[in-house]
């Protein structure tokens, strides 16, 4: 039995989630989101909480009935509290800077580096070497965030790059370790 999908959702106040058909849509002050659930799974709103429950046992059923628990949580978060990812840069010279909405990094390229913000993800730079990457949708905060260090990840011999902040980089040792 998947204990995660046994739990039920709390929703918390200013927060409205209904169900359509096979298909959730949360809204709150942040925004709405809206998510497919799988077919053999129910969706029930009761007492202020989300409770999902499955028609059988199959595999697949089972696999997806903490998946789809975890999603329906995880807009009921984002509509109300939003989330956010941060990201600190490495390295002498490397900096960032926003330009209108979007991002511009001098990472050790002959050339500055440039990030156009998606729909839906807002970015803060509180100063020239940390970014925070906020929106609703935890899937795009994360996939934002990635992509942003993928631009320049950290190197093991000096640690620089762009990582996550509290990201630990293994370091290695140079040529002169024997």
């Amino acid at each position: 039995m998947s204990r995660i999908g046994k739990k039920p959702v709390q929703i918390p106040a200013g927060v409205e989630v209904t169900v359509d058909g096979n298909k959730v849509i949360v809204k709150g002050p942040k925004g709405t989101l809206e998510q497919g659930i799988f077919e053999k799974l129910s969706v029930a709103i009761e007492n202020n909480e989300v409770i999902v429950s499955r028609a059988d046992d199959e595999r697949e059923t089972r696999a997806r009935h903490g998946l789809d628990r975890a999603l329906i949580h995880n807009m009921v978060v984002g509509v109300s509290e939003g989330y956010t990812k941060s990201l600190e840069l490495a390295g002498v010279g490397y900096r960032v800077q926003l330009k209108g909405k979007d991002l511009e990094f001098s990472l050790g390229y002959s050339h500055p580096v440039h990030y156009a913000a998606p729909e839906g993800i807002t970015f803060e730079v509180p100063d020239n070497t940390h970014v925070n990457v906020k929106g609703i949708n935890k899937q795009q905060v994360g996939q934002v965030a990635a992509e942003i260090r993928m631009k320049r990840p950290p190197e093991p011999y000096k640690g620089k790059g762009i990582h996550y902040v509290g990201e630990h980089i293994r370091r290695k040792l140079g040529k002169a370790a024997k």
